[in-house]
């Protein structure tokens, strides 16, 4: 059966949204005190210097406090509880959120959500770091998506597949993975869409990622290349230009674009086409980028882990159905959201593991599972459905 994309609630313009509409128009703050200038009219650097130490010293001091006061939180839990143990993803969310609405310049929201990221990130490992699997080696997309989303103060896990890291989570031996489920350009990547028929796992959380692919090489000279590695998706999301620019030459589908950077830093007539990060581990030249076909290339990530979360109070959550064949049956699936005004931005279906020719539907829609009015429409499709099984609701990815 074809994807299916629907949307069954016209989305309104939330106060929050409002807000940062007259924000950014609005000038970036002044500094609260009065700025020294010197014998011509302008600032005095030495003054100017001085004031920013002492903030300096300021924000150190504030956040050696944050620090004391997140490792009260491990000791409420208990002297044995791990880093799995006291992660919330809904209340980093809210944190996040406050952030960006508070803003009011001159850093971007995207700057200062990254700030406090790393700075919640350091302070729950101070017992230990979370461990995070991805899709490996070192350099991918997926690597990015980790960090973005936990800080850098996680360890990450480079793992051999994308099954490898729902194995990982499910043993304990990583405490959440990071894995891709769709791109803005090439679609959902079924390959993860089908563990969830048969893992216990939970969605806790998404990440979007915007993707900028380049051309990578030894020499860094384009006339030298007669061989591209690269991922599938990627070279996908890449062929116009490659198209293009280079029409004749091989190209060759590996497991991830790090594994294409490896293998290309090993020939001067290979290429890769990966992240620029990964220029840098493999120590490659960037011949051209970024080359993706589409300006907004996004991946979008799912983080999973083995509990369910609280609501955020602003959610996401995402179902998998097993439908009666019988007339009618997907509309009565999809009737009762409509009817609640409830948001459907995803359904797919992927063929049920079990029975020829049944198929589950994956279904993503706005709100938590555990509260109205979504709560209520589960319970009224639970009575068409064959089965319906919550995959997870988790906060709405902060830019």
């Amino acid at each position: 059966m074809a994807e299916k994309r629907k949307n069954t609630g016209a989305a309104k313009p939330t106060k929050r949204a409002a807000k940062k509409t007259a924000t950014q128009t609005a000038a970036a703050p002044k500094p609260s005190v009065e700025i020294p200038t010197d014998a011509q009219g302008k600032p005095d650097l030495l003054a100017v210097r001085a004031q920013i130490d002492g903030i300096d010293h300021e924000i150190q001091t504030l956040i050696a406090e944050r620090a004391i006061w997140a490792h009260q939180v491990g000791k409420a839990k208990g002297k044995l509880a791990a880093a799995v143990d006291y992660y919330r993803p809904e209340r980093e969310a809210q944190v996040l959120r406050r952030v960006v609405d508070r803003n009011e310049g001159p850093l971007s929201d995207e700057v200062l959500v990254r700030l406090f990221r790393e700075i919640m990130s350091a302070c729950l490992a101070q017992q230990e770091p979370l461990r995070v699997g991805y899709l490996g080696p070192e350099g991918t997309f997926s690597q990015q998506a980790v960090y973005k989303h936990f800080g850098h103060s996680a360890k990450a896990m480079p793992l051999a597949t994308v099954e490898e890291v729902f194995d990982e989570v499910a043993a304990g031996n990583a405490d959440f993975g990071v894995v891709p489920v769709e791109n803005s350009g090439t679609g959902t990547i079924q390959s993860t869409l089908d563990l969830f028929l048969t893992s216990p796992l939970m969605i806790c959380g998404e990440v979007e990622l915007r993707v900028h692919q380049y051309l990578l090489s030894r020499t860094g000279h384009i006339e030298d290349i007669e061989r591209i590695y690269s991922h599938t998706l990627s070279l996908a999301q890449c062929k116009g230009w490659l198209r293009q620019n280079l029409p004749k030459v091989e190209k060759h589908a590996v497991a991830s674009n790090a594994e294409a950077a490896r293998r290309a830093r090993n020939a001067d007539d290979a290429a890769a086409i990966a992240g620029e990060n990964a220029a840098h581990v493999y120590g490659l030249k960037v011949v051209a980028g970024p080359i993706e076909d589409r300006s907004d290339n996004t991946t979008r990530f799912l983080v999973i882990g083995r509990a369910s979360f609280p609501s955020s109070g602003n959610d996401r959550t995402s179902l998998l159905v097993f439908i009666r064949d019988q007339p009618g049956a997907l509309y009565k699936i999809l009737e009762p959201l409509a009817r609640r005004s409830i948001s459907m931005n995803r359904i797919e279906s992927r063929p049920a593991h079990g029975a020829l020719w049944q198929y589950a539907f994956f279904i993503d829609v706005a709100g938590h599972a555990e509260e109205s009015p979504l709560k209520d429409a589960l319970a009224e499709i639970d009575r068409y459905a064959g089965d319906v099984r919550v995959l997870g609701s988790y906060p709405v990815a902060v830019p």
